[in-house]
């Protein structure tokens, strides 16, 4: 355990095997380590809410394994693309440095996820409303994708040192995950689970598109 938090301080200041600039090699399974290893925690106090009955610790378990799953997923999907963009972009050599700077970010969101933990649990505490336990986990990934988006940086300023198009590669980059994030995270639901619903792995009706129920409540709204 020590030895894992000694990792995650080497992560969050770049240091150690995780400095963007250091000469050696760096093991290649530490980043997806640490995304297994922390996700999970945010994951279980997520899914914890209205803990009122044994049956919702089973909430808990699915969240626990959706939260790393959510991320792993939507890289993987993602990867095919943004490997095609960066070789159409004359990347292609670099696509291993731009690969680890990718799970950089996401060790770094996990990481920033668990530390979260503490205040999500305080706030379950305070209110038993499920909206607001929805708006404050949709905060909470917000933050820690800030977070997880100034590590993947730190290592991307080196490649746009070396070629300009990196910069061009990283906007891509962040709008392909958030595009996909947004639907597979629907996918992926409950991850807090409504209080008096039957617990799930995934939702009735899993595979529907979340934009189209997006702009169907907004047309409710306004139309």
């Amino acid at each position: 355990m020590y030895a894992v938090l000694g990792h995650v301080g080497c992560l969050l200041r770049g240091t150690g095997p995780f400095d963007p600039a250091a000469r050696v090699r760096r093991p290649w399974w530490l980043l997806p380590v640490l995304i297994v290893a922390f996700g999970p925690i945010y994951g279980a106090i997520m899914g914890s809410f209205g803990l009122d009955s044994a049956g919702r610790l089973l909430q808990v378990t699915f969240s626990a394994v959706k939260v790393p799953l959510l991320l792993m997923a939507t890289t993987a999907l993602c990867l095919p693309a943004f490997f095609v963009l960066n070789t159409v972009c004359g990347l292609r050599q670099e696509f291993g440095r731009a690969f680890q700077a990718i799970l950089a970010g996401q060790a770094g969101l996990s990481v920033v996820l668990a530390s979260l933990c503490p205040l999500t649990r305080f706030f379950y505490f305070s209110s038993a409303d499920y909206n607001h336990a929805l708006v404050f986990n949709a905060a909470a990934f917000a933050l820690a994708a800030v977070g997880g988006q100034m590590v993947m940086l730190r290592y991307y300023r080196l490649l746009i040192c070396r070629h300009p198009a990196h910069r061009i590669m990283l906007y891509a980059w962040l709008a392909l995950y958030a595009f996909v994030g947004i639907q597979m995270g629907w996918t992926l639901r409950p991850f807090i689970g409504a209080p008096g619903m039957p617990v799930t792995f995934f939702r009735e009706g899993p595979f529907t598109n979340a934009y189209v129920v997006v702009a169907r409540l907004i047309a409710r709204v306004f139309l």
